[in-house]
């Protein structure tokens, strides 16, 4: 009967413990203190302000500037080097300007030819259609040697006949005007074939210093070799720069005076047939004014 009772007893506790136990640990989790928040960090530098955003349809262009080219060499060249560039320049400002004022001559050349042809032919006579034309044109000079031959040919010069005298003076007229229209030619012709040359020596001038720069700082590597010797190549692309314009320039003016001179060849032909079929006035001679 005690053990009965005993092990009543001890069931009773077995089952409210459990229910006695539940309330207290619920209490100490409800009075359990919240875990503290963390503190936040003191900044070392303030935070960067947000970029604004890229506008729609803008595109902004980074520039940078290049440590090499013509400022660079410019700027690092010693005289020789800045001598060279300068030798260059002149050459291609000279080519350029025969270039543009030969052009300018034969379009003037052109428009005093349509101007004989217009004026000079329709004169009563060959004195009058001289003095039509312009006091430049290389028609009224031709026409002027010429009147001249047929009106002075006294003394020595009687000895040759009118037809070869009147022939001799109008060519040595041509031969003149066509001289005038090669002026600048053969510094066109001296450009085109020397200005690689003087780049060219300019190429090896600026190697030779960048090699002796690279010996004295002992380093070889790239970007120790790159700048200075592509420096250096610039030269030549400047030699052939200015070469390459006076070259064509010269061929187109030469093929332009050959089609400039067709007119005048042709008009000097025309005045020398009018000239010998002109009749002459012969001058009076010393014999017949003391008679």
């Amino acid at each position: 009967m005690k053990m009965t009772r005993l092990a009543a007893w001890a069931m009773v506790l077995v089952i409210a413990m459990p229910a006695a136990l539940l309330p207290i640990a619920a209490l100490a989790q409800a009075q359990q203190p919240a875990p503290a928040a963390p503190q936040e960090a003191t900044p070392l530098s303030p935070a960067p302000a947000p970029t604004p955003p890229a506008v729609s349809g803008v595109r902004t262009t980074e520039v940078v500037e290049n440590p090499y080219g013509l400022e660079a060499v410019w700027r690092g060249g010693d005289i020789v080097s800045r001598a060279t560039i300068a030798i260059l320049v002149i050459m291609s400002l000279g080519s350029w300007y025969i270039i543009v004022t030969k052009v300018y001559e034969q379009y003037k050349m052109g428009r005093q030819a349509r101007a004989a042809d217009k004026k000079f032919w329709s004169a009563p006579s060959v004195r009058q259609g001289t003095d039509s034309l312009k006091p430049n044109s290389p028609y009224r000079f031709i026409a002027e040697s010429g009147l001249e031959a047929s009106s002075k040919h006294g003394g020595l010069q009687g000895n040759v006949d009118v037809n070869t005298w009147i022939t001799m003076s109008i060519q040595r007229a041509i031969d003149n005007v066509q001289s005038r229209t090669q002026d600048g030619l053969a510094f066109l012709a001296t450009v085109g074939s020397t200005a690689p040359f003087v780049g060219l020596f300019g190429t090896v001038w600026g190697i030779y210093h960048a090699l002796t720069a690279i010996g004295i700082a002992g380093q070889a590597s790239i970007d120790k070799v790159a700048g200075p010797v592509g420096e250096a190549l610039i030269m030549p692309a400047i030699g052939l720069a200015v070469a390459v314009p006076a070259v064509l320039g010269y061929n187109w003016l030469i093929r332009r005076n050959k089609n400039a001179m067709e007119p005048v060849r042709s008009f000097s032909a025309d005045l020398h047939a009018v000239l010998l079929s002109a009749p002459k006035t012969t001058a009076p001679t010393a014999a017949t004014v003391r008679g």
